[in-house]
């Protein structure tokens, strides 16, 4: 099966910016295992970078320092980097044409957030035919407070990884993740 890294979102946003993501402590690290074990297997890595077109924008304004991606992957080697606006990597992107030029079967999901843009993506990919690897601890939230209710960024994040495992992706931590590519 040939595979493709998603690093979705992994901006600055999430680091000196409004929503500072929590949980897992570890999902940053584990995203640049990631990126670096991809790099060292010849797998085309995609960064994929949320862009919020209104002109007041409170997050992910462009032309921001929290708009950017993150320095440590852009230092890293990658293929490609998408722009999107909305939550899923495949709306009104050329990701999917990408993909299927580069004969890409699986998509490895890792990135923030794991609730919306991660959860989106792998559910998109799922549905356009792609086989899915969410990597559970290469993904990353926060809390989240709104008028619907409150939720830990721990309880949030294990229950988009029981959703996706139900139906949607091949749930694996990134350390079972590389050892799977050392095998193939």
């Amino acid at each position: 099966m040939k595979r493709a890294l998603l690093v979705i979102d992994v901006q600055n946003e999430y680091f000196k910016g409004k929503l500072p993501v929590t949980h897992p402590k570890d999902s940053f690290q584990n995203i640049l295992k990631a990126i670096d074990s991809a790099n060292e297997m010849k797998i085309p890595i995609i960064l994929v970078q949320h862009s919020n077109l209104d002109k007041d924008a409170a997050t992910f304004k462009i032309g921001t320092d929290e708009h950017d991606i993150h320095e440590e992957v852009l230092k890293r080697d990658f293929d490609k980097i998408i722009e999107k606006n909305l939550p899923g990597s495949f709306t009104e992107t050329d990701l999917e044409p990408y993909l299927n030029e580069k004969g890409i079967e699986t998509v490895v999901i890792c990135g923030y957030m794991a609730q919306m843009c991660c959860d989106t993506t792998a559910r998109q990919a799922m549905h356009l035919g792609f086989n899915v690897e969410f990597l559970s601890d290469a993904t990353g939230t926060l809390d989240i407070s709104n008028y619907a209710g409150e939720i830990s960024a721990e309880e949030l994040h294990k229950a988009i990884l029981v959703t996706q495992a139900m139906r949607f992706s091949k749930v694996m931590a990134t350390i079972d993740w590389i050892n799977s590519l050392e095998k193939l």
